[in-house]
């Protein structure tokens, strides 16, 4: 069997978060440490951590260092938890992954709480609450691989967009991993990612994960893709999500719901991989986060390339609609149209 790297983006070190700099990638692999929440709540925004299952697991993290820094008594450490919480959960509107991770490490903090247990035990009940999360969600990763996996056959070629590999989860991929166990089985696949713009997190994070585990990638822009369906031997899109509706809506990065449109003009089946704390229980409608202009107006935030004033659109997300996905991944089955009971006996299940 073929082999693959191991990286986990998000760790915990003793009472502080650390995390590879996805900002500095593919250059400079930089690990940062923090016990500072407001440091943390930047590097999320900042995109240094990214990907929907990353932000959840650092944003548990997150939590069990806010009682780790409490020093006097439980009823300190659970306001600190509380109030910090808050902070966490206004970093990125879009990602679901991040208010389910709040909410159960703040279930876990009030149980404890209530229990009137020691300070020290809280503080340790919840850094392994965290690290809970993040295996479980490496786990999911890897259930969601080998489901996926049987959807590809040899000879695949695989366009895939943004960066849904261990990067932006707990330490294995969503679509990423898809594409990482097909591999690692021995079957013969290639890979085509698109830059993403406008930070170009496939050109700097999907290639260089696929290059280290000596997986065959073509890069493209995003606007070569309708002629990569056409002309590249395209057989299948898939990619990652940051929340899925119950009615198989599914948010992604920009970009994916043009893909999905060229997808379905080729026949080519469109598939989305991700894990059950990606699926919006309870939501109807899907917040889509409006980043900085200078994103857009500058290459990676440094070279001006067009006229400092011109308005500008820079949504992080859109909207891909069920009717043009062909199937979503999961770690507890493969959901399919129509989704709603689909995803229902997936989701309670």
């Amino acid at each position: 069997m073929r082999r693959i790297s191991d990286l986990k983006p998000v760790k915990w070190r003793d009472g502080k978060v650390a995390w590879i700099d996805q900002t500095k990638l593919p250059w400079k692999e930089q690990w940062n440490e923090s016990n500072s929440i407001s440091e943390l709540a930047k590097a999320i925004k900042r995109l240094e951590i990214r990907g929907a299952p990353a932000i959840g697991v650092a944003a548990a993290f997150g939590i069990a260092v806010s009682a780790s820094n409490a020093k006097s008594d439980l009823k300190a450490a659970m306001g600190s938890v509380s109030r910090d919480a808050k902070v966490l959960g206004k970093t990125r509107p879009t990602a679901v992954n991040l208010f389910w991770a709040i909410e159960r490490m703040l279930k876990k903090a009030e149980d404890l709480a209530a229990d009137c247990v020691s300070l020290r035990e809280f503080q340790d009940s919840l850094a392994s609450e965290a690290l809970s999360i993040q295996k479980e969600d490496i786990d999911s990763n890897m259930r969601m691989g080998r489901l996926g996996s049987k959807l590809i056959k040899d000879g695949d070629v695989i366009l895939t967009h943004c960066n849904a590999g261990a990067l932006a989860t707990g330490g294995y991929g969503t679509s990423y991993g898809v594409i990482r166990t097909a591999w690692m089985e021995g079957k013969d696949i290639k890979v085509i990612a698109t830059q993403t713009a406008p930070l170009y997190q496939g050109a700097r994070l999907t290639v260089w994960e696929l290059m280290r585990d000596r997986i065959p990638v073509t890069l493209i822009t995003d606007s070569m893709a309708a002629y990569a369906m056409k002309n590249a031997g395209v057989t299948k899109v898939i990619l990652g999500a940051d929340r899925i509706l119950m009615n198989g809506d599914v948010a992604n990065k920009i970009g994916t719901y043009g893909l999905a449109v060229l997808a379905k003009r080729h026949n080519i089946p469109f598939l989305v991989a991700a894990p059950v704390s990606t699926i919006d229980k309870e939501g109807s409608s899907i917040e889509i986060e409006q980043r900085n202009p200078d994103e857009v107006r500058k290459v990676l935030g440094k070279l001006m390339i067009t006229s400092p004033e011109v308005p500008v659109m820079n949504p992080a997300f859109d909207v891909t609609p069920s009717e043009l996905v062909s199937g979503i991944i999961t770690e507890r089955g493969i959901a399919r149209a129509p989704y709603r009971p689909s995803l229902n006996k997936i989701a309670y299940g």
